[in-house]
């Protein structure tokens, strides 16, 4: 078998999920496995088509590989200190080398730049790239650049650029190049994308870029106020946000992949490049608990465009910038994730009725107000008609909080976040003074109030349930103390929790619910829902279990990969990682349960003091 060959076998498919890193330039993000390939990347937005797919396929699918010609390897990796800059150090008999993978930021074009530094002896190195546009269906034509020092790839709409001084070849549809590298010397590859109908994007000096990427994620990181013993979970925790972040509009993509299953090899296999409403007072909670104000007022004026129009469109998702069409289709050339079927683009759940949603808007409009944020010029309008139209809606079935697929229900917690609506309706209308029909949202809150403690709870199970008139359990329960719907020391909420202890955990974590009660239309089987498990953390806080808060925080902690990375779920019986990674609502769960535990209080009630 000759070095090639033996290349290529080590690359028959996709790693553990928990093998990939993450590099991004706030515009879109990579995937960089520990064995040196770019798996995943979408250019020239996060949910654009991808032109590397070998995530969700395997190599012929598309993806960039740089790694010693010995298989016979040793790999390290970490980010350079407080930034998004990955080195990942290989090690081989002939000596060891470092690549270097970073996406400049603040360019008007986006780039991948990879600079191979040698650091011992004199090893050889194999770079591999095969271009395939619109998510591994397009070869493109590849051709020299004018001034020889790289290549041009265009399909379509697409044209990337690679420039490298090291001598390229092609070889079955792909790029490659074989060289050597000698300590201390250093060999830049910088891929650059750019629309096919302009000329190619200009050259970029690789260490320059370097030093300006690096500038900018350190300034940045010295801006966090969190100085506490778990800064560093916190800290890449809110570096993973900001690269998940579309600077031009200030949305932040839920994950950068679609379609990693929560079960490997079944179909709960979701596109989570857009940007979810649910998330909206979460969001500003961990950014604003950290010290990025900045960030969460982009956050904020990102929700207020998106929901402009009229409430009864409101949508529980949206795109990057606050598209409303994210049409659902699958992708049937791609096997899928270790062949986790199907790949999906899009997400139908966009067109599903979640009445939750009106409730995270007018909480986060309440606390964004309350902790300092400029006003929403047009909330108080945006509030009254969405009151108004929640009004003729609350009493309605819908599809829930985790988006299911089978019928309608009276969930509990789309009632709780109705009640919320109106609870913080009031309170502003109150606080601010201004006209509104406050007796008659009294009213309603009230009912809802009294509707779900008569309906949403089991005197038989002596608990809260998922909904109306049912028997099964649900963690999103846990959230009726942390949004104020009953107090902590109710022992109804009491008697919840216990249940959820008993019933939902799977190795000390928490289920989102029973898969096998058929209640989401869907196969069974799925990891635990990281989010979760920071929940129940946070409601022992509450009930003052602080040593066991602690203890789930650290078991919860670590689950991250070794660069500090969380998806949506875990496989308990696998040990692994699973779901679309990395994932912000896990990383903005875990900041506010860090926060809240080092401040000895729920940290929105902190923020709210403190800017009251």
């Amino acid at each position: 078998m000759d070095a090639a060959s033996r290349f290529q076998k080590r690359f028959d498919g996709p790693l553990r999920i928990e093998d990939y890193g993450l590099i991004g330039d706030c515009k879109t993000a990579a995937l960089v496995g520990r064995n040196g390939s770019i798996d995943w990347l979408c250019w020239p937005r996060f949910d654009s088509a991808a032109c590397f797919a070998a995530l969700l396929g395997n190599p012929n699918h598309g993806r960039w590989s740089i790694a010693p010609a010995d298989p016979s390897c040793k790999t390290s990796r970490r980010y350079r200190g407080d930034t998004m800059i990955l080195e990942t150090v290989f090690t081989v008999r002939d000596g060891s080398f470092a690549v270097i993978d970073f996406m400049p930021t603040n360019r008007s074009e986006s780039s991948i730049i990879r600079i191979v530094d040698g650091r011992s002896g004199r090893p050889s190195v194999r770079m591999e790239l095969a271009f395939r546009f619109d998510y591994g269906s397009a070869v493109p034509w590849v051709s020299q650049l004018p001034d020889k020092d790289g290549i041009a790839a265009i399909a379509g709409p697409n044209l990337v650029v690679l420039r490298t001084p090291v001598q390229l070849k092609g070889e079955d549809l792909s790029t490659t190049a074989d060289f050597t590298i000698s300590s201390g010397e250093r060999m830049p590859f910088v891929l650059t994308y750019g629309p096919s109908h302009r000329s190619p994007p200009a050259a970029i000096d690789a260490d320059l870029a370097l030093n300006d990427t690096e500038a900018f994620w350190r300034e940045w990181s010295t801006r966090c106020t969190y100085h506490g013993h778990r800064r560093e979970a916190v800290m890449r925790s809110l570096l993973t946000l900001k690269a998940l972040t579309f600077a031009e509009t200030g949305g932040i993509v839920a994950a950068p992949t679609t379609s990693l299953p929560e079960e490997i090899g079944a179909s709960r296999n979701w596109d989570y490049r857009y940007c979810w409403v649910r998330d909206a007072t979460l969001t500003l909670i961990a950014l604003m608990g950290a010290g990025y104000y900045e960030e969460a007022l982009a956050w904020r004026l990102w929700l207020q465009r998106a929901v402009a129009g009229s409430p009864e469109d409101l949508q529980i998702m949206y795109g990057l910038s606050g598209e409303r069409r994210l049409n659902e289709w699958e992708v049937a050339w791609l096997p899928g994730y270790r062949g986790s079927l199907p790949v999906r683009i899009g997400n139908a759940a966009s067109d599903q009725l979640q009445l939750d949603v009106w409730g995270e808007m007018a909480d986060a409009l309440h606390f964004a107000r309350k902790s300092g944020l400029a006003p929403f010029v047009a909330g108080r309008s945006l509030l009254n008609l969405s009151l108004n139209h929640l009004e003729k809606m609350w009493k309605e079935p819908d599809d829930g909080i985790w988006e299911v697929r089978g019928r309608r229900r009276h969930f509990t917690h789309s009632k709780v976040m109705a009640w919320v609506a109106f609870d913080r309706g009031i309170k502003d209308a109150v606080k601010y003074g201004y006209e509104a029909p406050i007796d008659r949202w009294r009213s309603i809150r009230d009912e809802i109030h009294r509707t779900v403690c008569a309906r949403a709870y089991s005197t038989a199970r002596q608990a809260f349930t998922e909904s109306f008139d049912s028997s099964e359990l649900d963690a999103s329960l846990l959230l009726m103390p942390v949004v104020g719907f009953l107090p902590i020391d109710d022992p109804r909420i009491a008697r919840t929790v216990a249940a959820i202890e008993s019933e939902l955990m799977s190795d000390g974590l928490v289920l989102r619910y029973r898969t096998d009660s058929g209640v989401d239309g869907l196969p069974a089987g799925e990891g635990v829902f990281l989010p979760c498990s920071f929940w129940l953390s946070d409601v022992y806080q509450m009930q003052g279990r602080i040593a066991e808060a602690n203890a789930l925080l650290e078991r919860l902690l670590a689950l991250r990969n070794d660069l500090g990375l969380l998806s949506e779920e875990y496989d308990t019986r696998a040990g692994i990682q699973v779901g679309n990674f990395p994932q912000a609502f896990s990383h903005l769960a875990m900041i506010r349960t860090v926060l809240s535990l080092h401040r000895d209080e729920p940290l929105r009630n902190t923020l709210e003091r403190d800017r009251a």
